[in-house]
């Protein structure tokens, strides 16, 4: 029997995800293949393996799905692995999460090795979402599990978003059973909306205009990091971007895998702007967008998952609460952080834990406490009889947790053991319990929370970023009230590094005075802050006491360890 006459009840599905070096094109390789076989509804034999490259992979990419190229050392090569998903796709229908890119990149891969490429009829859970779960807000993977109460351990892993897919594709299977009987049915049912969708894709690319790539000096372009900006004739900006190699992913935007952009047209000049370092590129792109509000950059504000925990010290009986951006104003924020859920949770935990308010900046009036002033897990300043300045403590008590050096979550963790100790020494067990309870809680959340527990204006300090792997140089960073108050390439000079370092540290506010972020630079603190939780690696000198000349010496011999080029000479005086 023909797999498109199956019965659908009856067929078998293979949901596959793929890990790809973040390359498009030719230079596009795989990295990981992961499938789960599924059949009746349910989950059975799984397949996973890495996958041998030829080049090196981006430190982007790396981060991005924990996968290193000495992990693919001794991986298979791509020719052993395609062929057994061949052999596992016969007779089966391929399902995958955004099924045009899997589809797309095995494609490639199964061409590149010269194996037949088996070309199985196909479904996407996204198409399937969009129909049969509409009211998803999102479908993003993770997003759709979790509107469909499906857990997510991991992501950005071949085998585990492959489960993840399966288990949506399973949620969603009875629903697409009701409406198509065949596999064939199945396939009709999402077939007509794509080919409208390509016919009008080859319509647009035959009424474009051809981009003027021939007529584009890439040449002088540094082939290190930094952002680059595409303008036209008349000399305004089309688009900014940032790479850590600015001439290749320049003419990337030209290659014929290239995606359709308007602007691309109308590009006449390149110039750029170096830097020495990744997180250098991301300061300059986000400035110059910012400066320049090119047509291109549709996505001039930056949407991302990190938030902040903030605390506003301007309203009566300050609360805790989680938002995307640093608190404006006398107040403190913590973060960045990443997991709005878990930061929401854990903010309920400290409310409970020194007994603040959850009631919103506008402090109700009542009579009688609310829920959790009656549980003793809030002071209820709402009765209009609370002292300001016993509220004030117990609102330090908890800020302070974040305020100093390093990452707050073992003194939160800390405080939370002291108080059960206690309460055990009191014969209070049944209040230990609880904050054993709370104490197990806290730990998961605080695993789940990605980014450093520690208050924005809180270790003012210089941090350097180095040049991607097989440059030479640092970024320095100095990094004063949660703001970056400078910023550039590393002095080889140590006058110059301590001159800027004490006009950084000048211009904080005074002493116990939180800080307040600009508007402008809120994006900026984040881009900062993320890629330096994510490099803890990096080089970095504490500015809170002013170090000595030879603390500053000592970090460039750290950030130059196999080199003397560049190394400082401290000065007589300086011992």
């Amino acid at each position: 029997m023909d797999l498109l006459d199956q019965p659908l009840a009856t067929a078998e599905f293979l949901v596959v995800d793929v890990e790809t070096n973040g390359c498009a094109g030719e230079e596009r390789e795989l990295t990981e293949v992961g499938a789960v076989l599924v059949g009746g509804g349910e989950l059975h034999d799984r397949f996973s393996s890495l996958v041998a490259v030829r080049r090196p992979l981006g430190r982007g990419i790396e981060r991005l799905t924990g996968i290193s190229t000495a992990m693919l050392a001794d991986a298979e090569a791509p020719e052993r692995v395609l062929a057994q998903l061949a052999a596992r796709l016969h007779g089966r229908v391929l399902v995958a999460h955004g099924a045009a890119f899997d589809r797309s990149a095995l494609a490639g891969a199964f061409a590149a090795t010269g194996l037949p490429w088996p070309d199985p009829p196909a479904l996407c859970t996204i198409a399937l979402a969009r129909r049969f779960a509409p009211l998803a807000g999102q479908r993003r993977l993770a997003a759709l599990a979790g509107a469909l109460d499906i857990d997510v351990e991991r992501v950005h892993r071949a085998l585990p978003d492959a489960e993840t897919c399966a288990r949506i594709f399973c949620a969603l299977f009875r629903r697409l059973c009701a409406h198509a009987a065949t596999v064939g049915d199945a396939m009709a049912l999402f077939g007509r909306r794509s080919r409208r969708r390509r016919r009008r894709g080859r319509q647009d690319r035959l009424t474009a205009s051809p981009p003027a790539a021939r007529e584009i000096d890439f040449a002088s372009l540094s082939d290190g990091p930094g952002a680059y900006v595409f303008r036209d004739v008349s000399g305004r900006a089309l688009y900014v971007g940032k790479s850590v190699r600015v001439r290749s992913r320049a003419r990337s935007h030209f290659a014929p895998g290239a995606p359709r952009a308007g602007w691309r047209a109308h590009a006449a000049v390149v110039d750029h702007e170096a830097t020495r370092s990744e997180l250098g590129a991301l300061v300059v792109e986000n400035r110059l967008i910012k400066r320049l509000r090119p047509a291109g950059n549709v996505n001039l504000k930056r949407v991302d998952p990190w938030v902040y925990l903030r605390c506003r010290l301007d309203i009566p009986f300050p609360i805790l609460e989680v938002a995307r951006e640093p608190a404006a104003g006398v107040a403190v924020s913590v973060g960045p952080l990443r997991g709005r859920a878990a930061a929401a949770e854990l903010v309920d935990q400290l409310n409970s834990l020194f007994g603040l308010r959850r009631c919103g900046r506008r402090l109700p009036r009542r009579d009688h406490p609310s829920a959790y002033g009656q549980m003793g897990r809030c002071l209820s300043p709402c009765l209009q009889d609370l002292d300001p300045n016993l509220y004030r403590r117990r609102l330090d008590e908890a800020l302070e947790l974040f305020a100093a050096d390093g990452d707050g979550r073992e003194r939160l963790l800390a405080r939370v053991e002291a108080e059960m100790r206690a309460a055990a020494a009191q014969l209070r067990f049944e209040r230990a319990a609880a904050l054993h309870g709370r104490y197990r809680r806290m730990t998961m959340l605080l695993g789940r929370v990605e980014g450093t527990l520690r208050a924005a204006h809180a270790a003012p300090r210089l941090a350097l970023a180095p040049a991607p792997e097989g440059g030479d140089g640092f970024d320095a960073f100095w990094l004063v009230g949660g703001r970056v108050l400078d910023w550039g390439p590393l002095p080889d000079d140590l006058g110059e590094l301590e001159r800027r370092s004490a006009l950084a540290l000048g211009a904080r506010p005074r002493a116990g005075a939180p800080d307040s972020i600009p508007a402008d630079e809120i994006d900026e603190v984040r881009i900062v802050a993320t890629w330096l939780a994510a490099h803890p690696e990096a080089p970095a000198l504490a500015l809170d006491p002013p170090p000595s000349a030879l603390a500053f010496a000592e970090l460039l011999r750290e950030a130059r360890p196999s080199s003397g080029r560049g190394r400082p000479t401290v000065r007589a005086d300086a011992a």
